[in-house]
């Protein structure tokens, strides 16, 4: 079977792996130029994102290129510390870079066969009873027995085969925002954090790279996701007159490239397949931030290519499966993505204290760690015998 998948990030890559590896050819279509590089710090947190990983053989790999987390420091205007959370807090049980893990699951299923074509996108999609029809910004044209949209929030497959993004994304009141700043810091790895009511400001900082990390509270704003420009004015806008270092991190702004702009929000939609087509990580269950949206992805991507490897490729069984199996656990992830906002920047003096002295206290401060980490372990997956690997370790006990 030929299956198209759109979007070279996290869940495409990973999808792409267990394919070629069961013997399909999936082609990765992915609308950047290149494959990105940068990009900020996502990590993986409990038993099941690590078993999957394990399975996939990719964790020696992984480990190798780990940033080994950032202690979060929130400041006061002066920069004396307020609250300090450990490494593990945002870090999990492994954090890489984003274009490393994209990076080191490409290199694995390019290995296996996955192809990868950048640079271009998918404009058409037109299906029947044999397969896909798909047209491409290029102007070719090329036939798929399936189309996979893992090409995020949002997502131009999800657009074509399911209706427009404003049925299925809902703001949650606030908006993140990264991109590089030079190190004027260093020291050891670590994040500081600087709050006033509604933004905060923030830099990641470590092996003499820094990246700026702001949040901000607001309604739903019009503008366009292609141009920089307008959302640069956008920021500082919401900046304007902050405190402590907050002026030195939107200087850089000015000249940054990689600039990173997005609501937060969350993707909710009542099916995640329509035909021949079907969704994967945060083109069909996303939280911009907070959700535990990469290891959603990775597991997801496991989920749908097994399934399609148990039903011998008929879409219909699989996806249904792929659906059911999956629908409960990325729901319950998403849940931690719909309070990211208040946390990093709450609405007012007495919000920002009352999180600082409730973090403060040890016993709640593990608390929400477990109750994170119980959202990513809260699914049985079936062990299917045909994903097994000397580095795995078991990820459930049914069987299909």
């Amino acid at each position: 079977m030929r299956v198209l998948v759109s979007g070279a990030s996290i869940g495409g890559p990973a999808l792409a792996y267990w394919l070629a590896r069961f013997g399909y050819q999936p082609t990765v279509v992915e609308i950047a130029g290149r494959p990105r590089e940068g990009g900020y710090a996502v990590d993986f947190r409990g038993s099941t994102h690590m078993a999957v990983l394990g399975r996939m053989g990719v964790l020696d790999d992984l480990r190798a290129v780990r940033t080994a987390g950032h202690p979060m420091t929130f400041v006061d205007r002066a920069g004396r510390p307020t609250l300090a959370l450990p490494a593990d807090f945002a870090g999990g049980d492994l954090e890489v870079t984003r274009a490393d893990l994209s990076a080191v699951l490409r290199r694995h299923g390019e290995a296996l066969g996955a192809r990868y074509v950048y640079g271009d996108h998918l404009t058409g999609i037109e299906q029947d009873d044999e397969g896909v029809r798909v047209a491409f910004a290029s102007g070719r044209h090329d036939r798929f027995d399936l189309v996979i949209g893992a090409d995020g929030v949002h997502s131009g497959v999800r657009r074509l085969a399911f209706g427009p993004e404003s049925a299925y994304v809902r703001h949650l009141g606030a908006y993140v925002a990264g991109w590089d700043v030079p190190d004027v810091w260093g020291g050891e790895r670590r994040s500081l954090l600087y709050t006033e009511p509604g933004r905060m400001a923030g830099v990641g900082i470590g092996e003499g790279n820094a990246a700026a990390f702001f949040v901000f509270r607001s309604p739903e704003l019009t503008y366009d996701r292609r141009d920089p420009g307008q959302q640069k004015r956008i920021l500082r806008d919401a900046y304007a007159g902050m405190g402590w270092e907050t002026g030195r991190l939107l200087a850089g702004l000015e000249t940054a490239t990689d600039l990173f702009f997005d609501s937060i929000n969350r993707v909710d939609l009542p099916r995640w397949s329509a035909g021949r087509v079907a969704l994967v990580g945060d083109a069909g269950y996303g939280a911009t931030l907070g959700g535990m949206g990469t290891g959603t992805a990775v597991v997801g991507a496991y989920v749908l290519a097994h399934e399609l490897r148990a039903a011998d490729g008929d879409h219909r069984v699989a996806f249904a499966h792929y659906e059911e199996l999956l629908r409960p656990y990325a729901e319950r992830c998403q849940k931690g993505g719909d309070t990211t906002g208040r946390f990093f920047a709450p609405g007012s003096r007495l919000g920002i204290t009352l999180r600082d002295k409730t973090l403060s206290i040890p016993a709640m401060m593990r608390w929400m760690m477990k109750a994170g980490e119980s959202r990513t372990n809260n699914i049985d997956l079936p062990d299917y015998p045909f994903s097994r690997s000397d580095s795995a370790s078991a990820v459930g006990t049914n069987q299909r």
